[in-house]
C-alpha cells in the first residue's frame, strides 16, 4: 500500500495547473455571466496534447488511464474553472472509448484523432424527456434508409455542447422493445455528423454552468450511414456500459476540485476578514465546519483514486465507483456551501466567485446517476439487497 504521488503524476498535475492559471477566476466569471463556451481554453487543452489523455497513442492521444484522466480534471476544477471548465472537455476524456474498444481500425482512424487534436467538438445525445436514467426506454428509432445506412427521429434532453458541436455520439432503437428478449436489446450506437438541417438544439436556461450550454435536441430525419455505426447493431447499450464506470470516477474527481477551490478561498477569506478586532477565522464556528469539509474531502479523493486505480487494472469497481460519485459530491457540495457561508453576505455576490461554484457542483449530484440510483446499486451489489428499479 503506497499514498504517494509518481514523480509523473506530480509533473502532469503541475502541467495542467499553469496552463489553468492563464485562465483565471474573472475568465470564468465572464463565461458563466454571458453564457459563451470557453473556446479559448478548449483550444489550450488539445494544443497541451490533454484532449487525448486516455486515448490510444497511436492516434495522437497519451494513452494513460483513468488515474491521470482524474488527476486532470481534478486539477481544472480546482484552478476554478469549475464544472464550466470540466464540461467543455469532458467528452473527449470518457465518451469515445466505445469507439476506441468497439469502433473498427477505420473508424479509430477517422474519428479519434480529429477529437484528440481539438478540431471537432462532439455532444453526446443519451437522455430522453419519457426516460431519464432509464436508458431501456429510450424511443428515438434508427430506421434503415434502404441503402445500408439509417435515418434517425426523435428527441434527446441535456445534450451538453450542442450548440458548438461538430459531431455526435448518440444511441438510438432499431428494434422495438417489445420484440426484444431483454429490455437493453435493440439500441444502435452512432458516431455522426450534427447536421443541422435535420438536428434542432434548443438551449435550456439553468442555474448553473452557463459557459457550457444544455439543450432539448429534435431529430427530424437524421440521416446517417453504415459507417458511422459503431460495433453490432441492436448492443448499442452495452457498448455504452464501458463509459460508465469512468465517467462517474471523473465526476467524482471533479467535484472533489471544486470542493477544494471552494474551501482554499474560504479559508484565504477567514484568514483575511476581520471582525470585532480579529480574524474570523479564529472563531471555532468558523474553523470547524471547514476543518470538517477538509476531512471529507480527503477521504472522497482517496475513494476516487481508488476507483479509478481498479478500473485501471481491470478490476471489477462498480461500487467504488458510485461511492466515490455519491460521497465526492456529497462532501464537494457541503463544502462550496460552507464556503458562502463563511464569506457571509459576500458569499452571495459574484464578485467572490463561491456562489458559482455551489451552483455548478449540483451537476454531480445529480447526474450522470443520481445518488438514490448510486445508493440503490451499492445496497444491491455490496450489501446483497433485493434490487429497488
Amino acid at each position: 500500500m503506497q499514498f504517494e504521488w509518481s514523480e509523473q503524476h506530480e509533473q502532469m498535475r503541475e502541467a495542467v495547473e499553469r496552463l489553468c492559471a492563464r485562465f483565471d477566476l474573472d475568465y470564468w466569471r465572464e463565461r458563466d455571466g454571458e453564457g459563451e463556451f470557453p473556446h479559448d481554453f478548449h483550444r489550450a487543452m488539445a494544443e497541451g496534447g490533454w484532449l487525448g489523455i486516455a486515448m490510444p497513442e497511436e492516434f495522437g492521444g497519451s494513452g494513460l488511464g483513468i488515474v491521470e484522466a482524474a488527476i486532470l480534471m481534478q486539477a481544472v476544477a480546482q484552478s476554478g474553472a469549475g464544472m464550466s471548465g470540466c464540461s467543455a472537455i469532458h467528452l473527449n476524456i470518457f465518451g469515445p472509448h466505445p469507439i476506441v474498444k468497439h469502433g473498427t481500425d477505420e473508424q479509430r482512424r477517422r474519428m479519434l484523432p480529429e477529437l484528440i487534436a481539438g478540431g471537432k467538438k462532439a455532444c453526446f445525445a443519451v437522455t430522453e424527456p419519457d426516460s431519464g436514467l432509464n436508458t431501456s426506454s429510450l424511443k428515438t428509432r434508427a430506421e434503415p434508409d434502404g441503402k445500408g445506412g439509417y435515418v434517425v427521429h426523435g428527441q434527446k434532453l441535456w445534450t451538453s455542447t450542442a450548440q458548438v458541436a461538430d459531431k455526435m455520439l448518440l444511441i438510438a432503437r432499431t428494434t422495438p422493445r417489445e420484440q426484444c428478449q431483454r429490455a437493453f436489446d435493440g439500441l444502435m450506437l452512432f458516431y455522426t455528423d450534427f447536421d443541422r438541417r435535420y438536428l434542432t438544439p434548443t438551449e435550456i436556461p439553468k442555474m448553473g454552468r452557463s459557459a457550457v450550454d444544455s439543450n432539448s435536441l429534435f431529430l427530424d430525419g437524421l440521416p446517417v450511414p453504415a459507417e458511422d455505426r459503431i460495433g453490432e447493431e441492436g448492443r448499442g447499450f452495452y457498448y455504452l456500459l464501458d463509459g460508465l464506470n469512468p465517467e462517474r470516477i471523473l465526476v467524482a474527481a471533479e467535484a472533489v476540485g471544486i470542493g477544494r477551490c471552494a474551501l482554499n478561498r474560504a479559508t484565504d477569506y477567514a484568514r483575511e476578514r476581520h471582525v470585532f478586532n480579529r480574524p474570523i477565522g479564529q472563531n471555532q464556528s468558523i474553523q470547524h465546519p471547514l476543518a470538517e469539509s477538509w476531512a471529507k474531502l480527503e477521504a472522497a479523493e482517496l475513494l476516487v483514486y481508488k476507483a479509478a486505480w481498479m478500473y485501471d487494472r481491470g478490476e471489477a469497481c462498480g461500487p467504488q465507483a458510485n461511492a466515490a460519485k455519491y460521497l465526492a459530491a456529497e462532501v464537494g457540495h457541503e463544502a462550496c456551501e460552507r464556503a458562502i457561508l463563511t464569506h457571509g453576505g459576500m458569499g452571495y455576490a459574484k464578485e467572490y466567485h463561491v456562489e458559482r461554484w455551489l451552483r455548478e457542483i449540483w451537476i454531480a449530484r445529480i447526474a450522470p446517476v443520481s445518488w438514490q440510483l448510486a445508493l440503490s446499486f451499492i445496497a444491491e451489489k455490496e450489501l446483497d439487497l433485493p434490487k429497488s428499479y
